[in-house]
């Protein structure tokens, strides 16, 4: 396991980007929900892939062993996997000539925005009868996960979340529920608005926005995001970054409109018809 963690860091440190996920870097912790694929030179490891349950897919290839086939050729290994969709995070130029040799082309896109932190954050009116508290571990775990599940219905990563998938991530490092917001009314959870920090580099990011179906209207995803914000300012963060749909034009005005700018994007690659 130590060698494939320095794969992925010598990875990242070359590219500016992590190869893998979130969800990916967890299954590292416990593999058998996914498949993996190992490709070595003599005892070392050069590439690395994984896929999901969902044939959601990751491939990371040493630096110093590109452009020699093991890509190509760990990726060949699914061939049987119809449905197969690779990630490139960052968008890399090799991305595309690899999705190409494998019959992959580009079918969605992932946009990574940012903003400094160095003015005051509006985040305006608490519509009537909206109350914001923070998340409790454990006592609203299945409310936030009912609420998560109809706010993401149609995403195919976010709306599966689940419990043991909220455990894990409760019990990372990185986890504050000082910055886990909940919108109530009359008690009904309506809205949510989990941050996360990071401290290689020191940034702040909108990990998670939801609303409620039933309160669609209010303003309540404007109004949790820059509270959230304002959280993450106050923390001493002086950037902040976020990922949202490439096609979800609704979010995007959102945070366009809080002072967010594109700086990165992933492509998730799929067959070609």
């Amino acid at each position: 396991m130590d060698d494939l963690h320095q794969l992925i860091r010598s990875a990242t440190a070359a590219d500016g980007v992590s190869p893998l996920n979130e969800a990916a870097l967890y299954a590292l912790e416990d593999p058998s929900s996914v498949r993996q694929e190992f490709s070595y030179t003599g005892d070392q490891l050069v590439g690395y892939a994984q896929v999901d349950s969902n044939s959601q897919g990751w491939c990371v290839v040493a630096p110093g062993s590109r452009r020699q086939g093991i890509g190509t050729e760990l990726l060949h290994r699914f061939d049987s996997d119809a449905e197969l969709h690779l990630w490139a995070h960052g968008d890399l130029p090799g991305a595309r000539p690899l999705g190409a040799k494998v019959k992959l082309v580009p079918r969605r896109i992932l946009l990574r925005l940012e903003r400094a932190m160095d003015g005051p954050v509006n985040e305006g009116p608490t519509p009537d009868g909206i109350a914001i508290r923070t998340f409790e571990p454990g006592s609203d775990d299945a409310a936030f996960l009912e609420l998560n599940a109809l706010a993401f219905a149609h995403h195919p990563e976010q709306g599966q979340l689940t419990q043991t998938d909220l455990e894990q991530r409760i019990a990372s490092d990185w986890f504050d529920p000082a910055g886990f917001f909940l919108a109530e009314r009359d008690g009904e959870l309506l809205g949510f608005h989990w941050t996360k920090t990071h401290t290689d580099p020191a940034v702040g990011e909108v990990y998670v926005v939801g609303v409620s179906p039933l309160a669609q209207g209010l303003g309540l995803g404007r109004m949790l995001t820059a509270h959230g914000l304002r959280h993450l300012q106050e923390r001493g963060f002086d950037r902040v970054i976020l990922y949202v749909e490439g096609d979800n034009g609704r979010a995007l005005g959102v945070y366009e409109g809080l002072g967010f700018t594109e700086a990165m994007r992933d492509v998730q690659y799929r067959r070609a018809d």
